[in-house]
């Protein structure tokens, strides 16, 4: 059975690499950050997304991988 603490990690592992990719392959934050008037902020974005995304997607491989492994030792 998987503990609360692998089901958080998961959750926020899928919950962030969504938003990263929503972000990255969407124009998304470009509207949101037009609208905000921080459009300044736009040629360095990939400097940021793309490390987030990579770094959210190795959290929900890391969470799917510890949550088999302890209900395979279960």
């Amino acid at each position: 059975m998987a503990s609360p603490d692998d089901r958080k990690l998961l959750g926020i592992g899928i919950v962030g690499t969504v938003i990263a990719a929503l972000c990255c392959f969407t124009p998304v934050l470009v509207i949101l950050l037009g609208v905000v008037g921080l459009s300044a902020v736009l040629g360095w974005i990939d400097y940021v997304l793309f490390p987030a995304l990579a770094f959210f997607i190795a959290l929900t491989v890391y969470a799917v991988w510890r949550r088999q492994r302890r209900q395979n030792h279960t």
